[in-house]
């Protein structure tokens, strides 16, 4: 059963193998890393830990029962009670409910481990699932996400009242 995992130094290589063999599956919906992400990734991974360290950023995995990462959920720019969700999902567990679940499960955590109230998540028009996700786990829509919110592309501003179940 996959579980919920906060991010940590020994996840580093399946962070790395997750994004590696999902890259082609996520530039189809959201703009790719890019080679430097990749190049530079040790650097990279450090800095994210750093900014969990300092609770400015919350970071976890969905990890298999095998130690792969099935997906990443970050809470970015914490602040004032809220925060940005960011999730990213590999193509073999998508349809299967996991994000949703997994989005949900982060709203129940979020307002007690890191003093959230409300969250707010971008989803581009040309990716669906993403945005049935977050409206399955209670998010409305508040307004257009502008093209330097997602990468170069438009899309939609979610956002959710922790306090409030779906």
């Amino acid at each position: 059963m996959p579980e919920l995992r906060r991010l940590d130094a020994d996840h580093a290589p399946a962070v790395l193998a997750f994004e590696l063999a999902n890259r082609s599956w996520f530039a189809a919906f959201i703009s790719d890393r890019g080679d430097a992400f990749f190049d530079e990734f040790t650097n990279r991974y450090d800095a994210l830990l750093a900014e969990q360290e300092a609770g400015v950023g919350a970071f976890y995995l969905l990890v298999a029962d095998d130690g792969s990462v099935l997906g990443r959920f970050n809470l970015v720019d914490i602040g004032d009670g809220s925060a940005q969700l960011g999730y990213r999902v590999a193509q073999e567990v998508t349809g299967r409910g996991l994000a949703t679940a997994t989005v949900l499960e982060l709203c129940g955590l979020a307002p007690a481990r890191h003093g959230l109230r409300t969250l707010r998540a971008a989803a581009a028009h040309e990716n669906p699932a993403s945005r049935k996700v977050l409206t399955n786990a209670g998010f409305a829509s508040i307004g257009p996400a502008e093209p330097a919110d997602l990468g170069g592309t438009v899309g939609t501003w979610y956002q959710r009242d922790l306090a409030r179940q779906p």
